[in-house]
């Protein structure tokens, strides 16, 4: 996620969506009642109401800000649509009035007014800039004896290399050549091991060097090789890493990366549960009287929920009393066990009666 313009006291951010997961956060923090402003394409008529062409009209593209009544990402085609009534946009073009959705689409600039911005949704768009300098995953293209990196940033894509090996070559005898090859390896998985922040690594190329590469890491860096995955290309270097980008693997990752750590944070309050502890709360009320007493350490909100005046008001006292707040998405089993609990949970600090 990127800020373009800020100014809350006139209530407007503008900001640029990089990543399918921006789009997923925008999904909640864009609520009923909102003005969003994006570009978008219309085919467009005249004022008798007939098509510009006899066939499907003219397309154009421009500016249009909606007053949102609803808003639904569609996480299988990474879309995120509002729909509203037209506030403004050219009216020579447009009829201010009507119902029309908008596309939010990664790359574009859009323009959110709110009536009044919530601390837990400014923290939740500064985490989602803050996570685009941080290197989300690593492309490995790695080929005989030369390795390509590809340091994917919610910006782009930094590369790194060529990595050499000197492996190959005719006066290269059998033994020399295992050493070499385990040097070169090594070389790749320091190189690996220097970047923070590391959420997933793809190892990819053609023939049997990548899989040699993760099973050297399984040995050697079983740190590395838990958060590494194999894909199959065509090609090495920076041809194979373009290939790995368009096979949508990365996004894939990421979505996983996410889950996981909602998942374990589920586990742990059906532990809390099951052992009948005080320290865990669920449902809206339980959970709000805990909010209010200052106990809660960790609240967990159905993303369904999050637009509802109640929770967002429990989710800002949460975050006001040094807790931490964390959206679970409705479409994996953690977020169907939580939808059971009520639809929100928190972990607690202590004990309440």
């Amino acid at each position: 996620m990127r800020i373009v313009h800020q100014d809350t006291k006139r209530g407007f951010i503008e900001l640029v969506p990089e990543t399918l997961d921006d789009l997923w956060h925008l999904s909640h923090i864009i609520k009923p009642g909102d003005l969003i402003s994006s570009k978008t394409t219309r085919r467009i008529q005249d004022s008798t109401g007939e098509r510009l062409r006899s066939d499907r009209g003219i397309k154009k593209t421009f500016f249009m800000g909606i007053r949102v009544e609803s808003i639904s990402f569609h996480k299988y085609t990474g879309k995120l649509r509002a729909t509203g009534i037209i506030e403004h946009g050219p009216e020579d073009l447009v009829p201010l009035g009507t119902h029309h959705t908008l596309d939010l689409k990664l790359k574009y600039s859009i323009k959110i007014t709110k009536e009044k911005w919530s601390r837990w949704a400014i923290k939740r768009l500064k985490s989602a800039v803050d996570s685009s300098k941080k290197p989300s995953a690593i492309i490995v293209a790695i080929e005989d004896d030369v390795a390509d990196l590809g340091i994917i940033k919610q910006y782009g894509i930094d590369y790194y290399g060529p990595i050499m090996g000197g492996i190959s070559g005719k006066r290269i005898i059998q033994k020399d050549r295992g050493k070499n090859i385990t040097n070169f390896f090594d070389e790749v998985a320091k190189t690996l091991s220097g970047f923070e922040d590391i959420q997933g690594i793809v190892i990819a190329g053609p023939g049997f060097t990548k899989g040699d590469f993760y099973n050297f890491l399984s040995e050697k860096y079983p740190e590395l090789a838990k958060i590494s995955g194999v894909e199959n290309t065509g090609t090495g270097g920076r041809v194979g890493i373009q290939e790995v980008l368009r096979k949508g693997t990365i996004e894939q990752m990421a979505t996983e990366g996410r889950i996981a750590q909602e998942m374990r944070f589920m586990n742990k309050v059906l532990e809390e549960i099951g052992k009948s502890s005080k320290l865990v709360a669920y449902g809206k009320k339980e959970v709000e009287g805990a909010s209010n007493a200052g106990a809660t350490e960790m609240l967990l909100v159905l993303d369904e929920m999050v637009r509802e005046a109640d929770i967002e008001n429990i989710m800002n006292l949460v975050e006001n009393t040094g807790g931490k707040v964390m959206v679970v998405s409705s479409e994996h089993d953690g977020g169907k066990q939580l939808k059971a609990l009520g639809g929100i949970t928190a972990l607690l600090r202590y004990g309440i009666s």
